[in-house]
């Protein structure tokens, strides 16, 4: 956390929506914990609030759209020639992809708030072909949900000074 706290100090919002975008691909971003800091940083008036959840679901839907083209572009041959080795058979695969024919549009918006189902949500929508339109009406539905959540609760939070131990 603390090289996340220098990388917003030197450069602030352009690290809090490349943090994002990276995070949702899959790097080891704590994405819950950035935006909530956000949201502190934004009540302290280190950051203009509505720039931040602007920034925050741009990120986001940035890093859902990545994973997705990735997913469109490589999952299957990637998942067909590797897949084993994570016991992803392509009849689990097949699977999967029936259960999110089923339901996957909603599970793009709240798969957001579950660590890891968010990851997984892009890379299976574009490898089972979900329409981009559709895809990015649903996935920014769950970004700005799942921002505005997050940075509110640090903004509020931060009101009543639940951080003070960041002053130190």
């Amino acid at each position: 956390m603390e090289m996340v706290q220098e990388l917003i100090s030197h450069y602030g919002y352009l690290a809090i929506f490349c943090l994002l975008a990276l995070g949702i691909v899959g790097l080891p971003v704590p994405d819950e914990v950035l935006m909530t800091f956000v949201g502190y940083l934004a009540s302290v008036y280190v950051l203009k609030l509505p720039l931040a959840f602007l920034v925050a679901f741009s990120g986001a839907l940035c890093g859902m759209l990545l994973s997705y083209t990735i997913g469109r572009k490589v999952g299957k041959p990637l998942i067909q020639r590797y897949g084993k080795w994570v016991k992803l058979t392509p009849k689990r695969l097949e699977r999967v992809e029936g259960w999110f024919h089923r339901y996957g549009m909603w599970t793009i918006v709240f798969g957001y708030f579950i660590p890891g189902v968010r990851h997984i949500t892009c890379y299976i929508s574009g490898m089972s072909g979900v329409r981009t339109r559709q895809y990015i009406m649903f996935a920014g539905a769950g970004a700005l949900l799942w921002s505005t959540f997050f940075i509110l609760i640090g903004y509020f939070l931060g009101n009543i000074d639940v951080f003070s131990f960041l002053k130190k």
